[in-house]
């Protein structure tokens, strides 16, 4: 007998095909997306806290005889350190290091104490008071206004007019800015502190 004739017989459509590969594209999107998402530091794109900090709440302890010596409740691991009371910052490195400390000014709004994540970074904007600003690391909202970190192109560090009543830009000199540009990218935590 010829082979034909035992063989089993495949009928397939043009349209049958292209459903088998639309299925097989989207399981493979679902796969990836799940993959990616589960790989994203949490609160990433979150204007919340990123955990909670019930230690962030109380002034942290602070070295009297070191006033620039990082506060011991400030959390652990790499990340920046923002206190609101003190208007400094801790960049902390590894191993709890202080790679950096400054003074900053913060604007009109202030992030309430807490740990949280960058979620997003400009080069260069204009600032909400009109002022171009460069290295803008954003890490929380609070009641619509963005908190983060820039530095004025200009390199003023002064605080803002008293006419300016919502303004979350936390300004650094443009050396201290471009320390922050470098060391904290998306998803670095932020610890605010008292």
């Amino acid at each position: 007998m010829p082979y034909e004739r035992w063989a089993p017989k495949v009928v397939r459509s043009s349209s049958g095909i292209v459903a088998g590969l639309t299925a097989a594209a989207l399981a493979a999107i679902g796969f990836l997306a799940y993959q990616a998402s589960a790989d994203v530091p949490g609160g990433l794109g979150s204007s919340r806290p990123a955990e909670s900090s019930t230690t962030a709440a109380a002034k942290a302890p602070r070295d009297t005889k070191h006033p620039t010596a990082l506060p011991s409740a400030s959390g652990t691991g790499r990340r920046v350190v923002y206190s609101v009371d003190d208007d400094r910052v801790w960049l902390v490195g590894g191993g709890d290091r202080v790679k950096r400390t400054f003074k900053v000014t913060p604007g009109t709004v202030d992030p309430p104490p807490a740990a949280y994540v960058v979620t997003s970074r400009s080069g260069k904007i204009t600032g909400s008071d009109g002022i171009a600003v460069e290295h803008v690391v954003r890490f929380t909202n609070v009641s619509g206004v963005a908190i983060g970190f820039s530095a004025a192109v200009d390199g003023s560090t002064s605080a803002p007019a008293p006419s300016k009543k919502r303004l979350g830009g936390i300004r650094e000199s443009r050396e201290d800015g471009t320390a922050m540009w470098e060391f904290a990218t998306i998803g670095t935590r932020v610890t605010v502190i008292k």
